[in-house]
C-alpha cells in the first residue's frame, strides 16, 4: 500500500492554522531549575494539552469548523501565558 505525499502547502489554510495553533500551544520553553518553575511548567503543559485535545475533538467528533477551532485554541492559550522562569544555558544561544 502506498501513501500519497501530502505537504503543508497543499493543505487548506484552516487546517494549517489548526496545526500551527496546536504546535504553538504545546511549544513551551523548558522551565528553569527550581522546583517551582518545573511545577508551573508541568501545570501549564497539562492545561495546554487539554486545550489542544478539546480543540481537536471539537473538529473530529463534533464537526466544528477547523478555522474556528484554531482561533479558539489561540484564545485559550492567551489566557494561560508562561509565568515561570524559562531555562537558559548561561546566556549561550
Amino acid at each position: 500500500m502506498s501513501e500519497s505525499t501530502v505537504r503543508l502547502a497543499s493543505l487548506p489554510e484552516p487546517v494549517v492554522a489548526l496545526l500551527r495553533a496546536v504546535h504553538d500551544a504545546l511549544d513551551l520553553p523548558l522551565p528553569g531549575l527550581t522546583d517551582a518553575d518545573e511545577r508551573a511548567y508541568a501545570r501549564l503543559l497539562d492545561r495546554r494539552v487539554m486545550e489542544a485535545r478539546v480543540s481537536l475533538a471539537c473538529v473530529l467528533l463534533d464537526g466544528h469548523k477547523v478555522g474556528g477551532a484554531a482561533a479558539r485554541l489561540r484564545d485559550m492559550v492567551k489566557l494561560g501565558p508562561v509565568t515561570y522562569t524559562p531555562w537558559t544555558s548561561g546566556g549561550a544561544k
